[in-house]
């Protein structure tokens, strides 16, 4: 893949991926229709970008499914797969540097992030993907009693994992290089035909995706990665009768869309929507609060389903820790993405700037104080920069509270006792993660263990291809990573096998 500067001459600008055509079905293909895509960090263009022509990402579909059903791919053997899918990283290891150069000029992420938290940590979670995949059976006898099966001259019960069929990949903008890998590789991996459509303010890094189908010699039609400005492609690729699944990260709004164009047909659907989690904040670990306010805003400038934007804290520590906070949020560097001393980059359009402030300013006018930030850095003239925010908020009710906001804004919330902060933490739409800090890490789990919430960090984190992610409520359907998040792009088929008599 050739690489191309964002400057012609300017020898100190990264070099960004030059590839501008889509991959369908085993060829490469130039859209016609060219769309901007901005540079959140300066509102330059980074380049203009051909969109895949609506009859090509119909064809992509069909040949999606003539490749399944063919078997070509879907029948290869689980090692088989596996070997195919390690040229296919190796191949995005190539252009590493161009690659996490891409992120940060469509994305606007600090560069250490772009390397360390997508492309490094992407490629481990693909890789480590592989490994945990080879050790799940794709076969395994029930657990049926004896007399049952003597009744029934039963000599075999087995359950089998088979894959979905076709799968369309639909990924954000917020870490679309990483999630593109937690959806295309084990939907791949399980034998199904995968068509990737990444958000339409960040598709270039996307493209890679095509020269290692390429490189790894994936079938025609195994797998496509399409682009476009607008919504009509991903809406073919979610209601079209011949695609079996839609995996989706996004937002709630988008996905509760999503999930009604596939009703129809009866796809499957797998859903990572929003979230408004909570960091609760026992009373011995009111010191910890500053790495924890640091953390939400860190790197995506907030732009995470996850974020545990809500920090609840003992009343009587309220000040002390809006304090604590506000000093660590005055402290963080904002500007350019790649100034490696760069702490918080833009957000990724004016529309996300404006609903920052606005939120804001909905939750001081519900009686919020605003303690730090609140508006736009003065010394950054262009780009889509929002200061990191701290909210002193009276109570769970006020906007800053419930919505999801997106960008780099806490909002603190004083609790009453443990019970009081678990009821505070559950109140919300959304359940997709949190956080408990304490001393006394049983008493912590304890806390825990009654969030209605797919994930829950206590004292520490951990993101791992052996570890699942999902949402309760509002938060999405299924399970992404972890053994839950291969089986969600399998078929469960019950095989009886008797002697014949």
């Amino acid at each position: 893949m050739t690489l191309c500067g964002n400057d012609e001459g300017d020898q100190n600008v990264p070099t960004i991926l030059a590839e501008r055509r889509s991959y369908v079905a085993g060829r490469w293909v130039t859209g016609e229709t060219p769309f901007a895509v901005e540079n959140p960090a300066d509102e330059s263009v980074v380049i203009e970008l051909p969109a895949t022509p609506i009859a090509e990402i119909g064809r992509a579909v069909t040949e999606a499914r003539r490749s399944f059903d063919s078997g070509v791919w879907a029948q290869a053997t689980p090692a088989e797969r596996a070997r195919v899918l390690r040229i296919f990283l190796d191949r995005l290891e190539q252009d590493r540097d161009a690659l996490v150069a891409t992120m940060v000029a469509e994305a606007g992420q600090p560069l250490a992030f772009a390397e360390r938290s997508q492309f490094l940590s992407g490629i481990a979670l693909a890789r480590n993907t592989i490994e945990l995949y080879l050790t799940m059976p794709e076969e395994r006898t029930n657990p049926v009693p004896v007399d049952e099966l003597t009744r029934g001259r039963v000599a075999l019960s087995i359950r089998r994992y088979e894959p979905v069929g076709v799968v369309t990949a639909i990924t954000p903008y917020n870490a679309a290089f990483i999630m593109a890998l937690q959806k295309i590789v084990p939907a791949l991996l399980t034998g199904n035909s995968v068509i990737l459509r990444p958000s339409p303010l960040t598709p270039i890094s996307s493209l890679i995706f095509g020269a290692a189908a390429e490189a790894a010699g994936l079938p025609p039609g195994v797998f496509s990665v399409v682009v476009e400005a607008g919504s009509a492609g991903a809406e073919l690729l979610t209601s079209h009768p011949a695609v079996d699944m839609v995996s989706f990260t996004g937002s709630t709004a988008v996905g509760a869309v999503i999930a009604a164009q596939a009703a129809p047909t009866i796809k499957r659907v797998a859903l990572e929507l929003g979230g408004k989690s909570a960091q609760i904040y026992l009373p011995d670990a009111v010191s910890k609060a500053g790495a924890g306010a640091a953390a939400v805003v860190g790197g995506m400038a907030g732009q995470a389903c996850v974020a545990a934007t809500r920090m609840l804290v003992p009343q009587g520590a309220k000040s002390q820790v809006i304090e604590q906070v506000s000093k660590v949020y005055a402290a963080l560097r904002v500007g350019a993405p790649t100034d490696p001393a760069t702490a918080l980059g833009p957000v990724i359009s004016a529309a996300q700037r404006e609903r920052c402030e606005r939120i804001i300013a909905q939750a001081v006018e519900a009686g919020a104080i605003l303690a730090q930030g609140g508006g736009r850095p003065t010394e950054l003239e262009r780009g889509y920069y929002v200061q990191p925010t701290v909210l002193d908020v009276p109570d769970n009710a006020n906007p800053a509270a419930r919505e999801e906001i997106f960008g780099p804004v806490l909002s603190v919330i004083g609790y009453r006792d443990v019970d009081d902060a678990i009821a505070i933490a559950n109140d919300s739409r959304y359940g997709l993660s949190g956080q408990v800090y304490g001393a006394d890490p049983a008493a912590a789990t304890a806390v825990a263990r009654r969030l209605r919430t797919g994930a829950v960090n206590v004292n520490t984190a951990l993101f791992s291809a052996y570890a699942p992610s999902g949402g309760y409520k509002h938060s999405g359907l299924g399970r992404e990573r972890g053994p839950d998040g291969i089986r969600a792009f399998q078929e469960v088929k019950h095989l009886v096998i008797g002697e014949f008599r």
